[in-house]
Order: C-alpha cells, then structure tokens, then sequence
C-alpha cells in the first residue's frame, strides 16, 4: 500500500518528533509499504525519508519545483516528482496514496490532512486516514470534530470514527482493519 504522510518541515521543539518519524519511516517500509510524502529533506520530513529508505524501503517524494530552487529535496529517495506548484504537489499526492496519516506539523500538515477528511466526507478520495496521535498532539483537532459535531456542523457518527491512532501498533491494526484495496 501506498501510505502518504503529512508531516513538518520542521523539526519541532521535542526530539522525540524526530525519532518517532525515523521509526515511523522504519515500520512504513518494514511492512513492505510505499512512503509517499513531500519530499523534502529538512525536520521531520527528512527524518522520515531516512527511516524508510534504512530499511530499504521504496520512498517517492513529491516536491513543488519552488522548494526545489532552494534545494531542499531529499537526494537519496526512490523517486522524486517535481511539482509545478503546491496545488499539484498536493493533486498527486492524493492520487497516489492509499492511505493517509497526519504526523506532528503545521498548517500545511494541517491543510493538506483537511482537504483528504473533506474529500473523503463528501466521498470524493474514498480512502482511509488517521491521524497519528504521537504524544497526544493531535487531540485539540479531535475536540474540534466533536465541537463541530455538537454545534451541528460535522455528522456526530462521521467525527467519532475518526481515528486518533497513539502508535504504531494501532497503526498496524488500523491497516489490518482497512478492507483490502
């Protein structure tokens, strides 16, 4: 499976945001899947890069052509597609995912994780994604689902099936979870 990640360009100010990306970027090619993720090399990004291809895992980046006049593309992944700009960084980063996970970032993590529950809300990328809750980061976007459920913009059954995973391991039984592709 193709798992697409949004993740910072950013290392964060806890370093365990690092590690845990590297391990993340380990599991994702130790259970034989695709990393599909943006390409960079700075934060964790690059962490997660390095994780994958340590295990010999196939990683393909997509970077926007702007980011790579700053060189700031990974040079060791498995294939790397430029871009001409953000929207269609984003366009092919959904077309080429099976499965979409939010790790610790920032806005763009957090527009590009939007736009995959609303197009999957509406039924238009029908695929699975979660967030991984990596030290319960993601909890305020989770009291924001159901803030939104309870004022009555957001189907209250829709906001409480979406997963919060804490680990790896629920990441594993996520997957195991999601009917074959």
């Amino acid at each position: 499976m193709n798992i697409t990640v949004y993740l910072g360009a950013n290392p964060g100010n806890r370093p365990e945001y690092a590690r845990y990306a590297y391990e993340l970027g380990q599991w994702i090619a130790g259970h034989g899947h695709t990393l599909v993720y943006g390409g960079s090399r700075t934060g964790l990004m690059g962490e997660l890069a390095d994780g994958a291809l340590g295990q010999g895992g196939r990683v393909v980046g997509v970077e926007p052509r702007f980011f790579m006049e700053k060189e700031l593309q990974h040079e060791g992944l498995s294939e790397l597609i430029v871009t001409e700009n953000m929207t269609n960084r984003k366009k092919k980063m959904l077309e080429l995912g099976d499965l979409f996970l939010a790790f610790p970032g920032g806005i763009g993590t957090l527009e590009e994780i939007s736009e995959v529950m609303s197009r999957n809300k509406l039924g238009m990328t029908p695929k699975p994604f979660a967030f991984l809750d990596y030290g319960g980061y993601w909890q305020p976007m989770r009291t924001l689902l159901k803030e939104m459920a309870g004022e009555g913009f957001l189907w209250e059954e829709w906001a409480d099936q979406v997963p919060f995973l804490k680990d790896l391991d629920e990441l594993g039984k996520y997957i195991d979870s999601i009917p074959k592709l």
